[in-house]
C-alpha cells in the first residue's frame, strides 16, 4: 500500500486527489492529511462519496483508504464489511485510548463521536474517507443545523454533548498517526510515497464530480431556499438550477445546498463546493 504523508492540504485539493487516485491508479493508497488550510462547511463528504454535515479546520485529521476490491482478503466490497474492517483497524490504533466503539457508520469514545465517515465504491475500486476530530471550536458548531436524519445512539442530542475531541483521549496526534500507519503495515506492506511521486493521469484531464462557487453563488442559493422552504422542510434536497455545472454527470439529479444565514453573514470571502446529491456542499470561510 502507498503512504501519503500531508499536512494542511486544503479539503478541496484532497478530495480531488483522492478522486484522481480512485478512478485513475491501480495501486491500493493511506492517505493521511494532518489539518487543512481553512475552517471549512462540508455537507456530504466528500464530492464523490457519500456522508453527513461537517466542519473541518486545523483541528481535524483526515484518513483515507483507497484499494482494489480483491486487497484484503475476504473483505467483501461492500459499505457494512468495509466499514467493519476500518473500526477493526481503529480498534487496534485506539486500544488502551478509551471505550472505542463503531457506532452505527461513526467512530466513538463510549457515546461520543470522533470520526465521521463517507465511501465510494466503484467497479475495481473502494476509498473509506474519514474526518477525525483531533481538536475543533465550539463557535464553529453553530454553523451546523441538527441533521433532519441522525444517528440513534445520538438521542437528539446537540453536537456540542454528541462530540469529543480525541485530544482529550489519545496523548498527541503524532501517536495517533504513527499508530495508524502501524496498524495499516498488519494488513498491507507500505511504501512511503510523496505528492511528486504520483504519476496517474494528471488531475485538469478529468471532469471533477466537484465545483468551486463564488460567494455570489452561496447567496442566491440562500436566497432561493428561503424562497422555496418552509421551516417545516427545511433541510431537504432541493433541485437548484442556478448551480448546475457541466461537471456533474445527470441533470437531472438534485443538489444538496444548506448555506446558513450566520455565514453567508461573516465578513470574509466565502466559497463553495457543489456536487450532485450524492455528493457534497463546502463551504469556506
Amino acid at each position: 500500500m502507498n503512504l501519503l504523508r500531508m499536512s494542511a492540504v486544503p479539503i478541496l485539493e484532497q478530495l480531488y486527489l483522492e478522486e484522481r487516485l480512485l478512478r485513475t491508479s491501480v495501486d491500493n493508497w493511506c492517505i493521511v492529511n494532518d489539518r487543512t488550510s481553512r475552517p471549512t462547511i462540508v455537507m456530504g463528504i466528500s464530492g464523490f462519496t457519500g456522508g453527513g454535515t461537517v466542519i473541518v479546520d486545523d483541528g481535524t485529521v483526515f484518513v483515507s483508504f483507497i484499494c482494489n476490491k480483491n486487497a484484503i482478503p475476504g473483505l467483501q466490497p461492500y459499505p457494512h464489511p468495509i466499514m467493519s474492517w476500518t473500526g477493526q483497524l481503529y480498534s487496534e490504533v485506539l486500544q488502551g485510548f478509551g471505550d472505542f466503539h463503531l457506532r452505527e457508520n461513526d467512530y466513538a469514545f463510549n457515546s461520543h463521536k470522533f470520526g465521521g465517515n463517507a465511501q465510494s465504491i466503484i467497479k475495481e475500486r473502494w476509498i473509506h474517507h474519514t474526518s477525525f476530530l483531533w481538536d475543533y471550536d465550539i463557535k464553529n458548531m453553530e454553523y451546523l443545523k441538527h441533521p433532519t436524519r441522525a444517528p440513534k445512539y445520538r438521542s437528539a442530542r446537540p453536537h456540542v454533548d454528541f462530540l469529543c475531541r480525541m485530544k482529550d483521549y489519545v496523548p498527541s496526534k503524532s501517536t495517533f498517526i504513527e499508530r495508524t500507519i502501524k496498524s495499516v503495515g498488519n494488513y498491507f506492506l507500505v511504501k512511503p510515497f510523496g505528492l511528486d511521486d504520483i504519476t496517474t493521469e494528471p488531475s485538469c484531464t478529468l471532469p471533477h464530480s466537484t465545483k468551486l462557487l463564488t460567494r455570489q453563488e452561496l447567496e442566491d442559493a440562500y436566497s432561493s431556499q428561503s424562497a422555496q422552504q418552509s421551516s417545516e422542510n427545511y433541510g431537504h434536497q432541493h433541485t437548484l438550477p442556478q448551480l448546475r455545472s457541466s461537471c456533474l454527470p445527470d441533470e437531472k439529479k438534485k443538489i444538496v445546498c444548506h448555506p446558513t444565514k450566520q455565514l453567508l453573514e461573516k465578513e470574509t470571502a466565502g466559497s463553495m463546493i457543489v456536487s450532485d446529491s450524492s455528493g457534497a456542499v463546502v463551504c469556506s470561510f
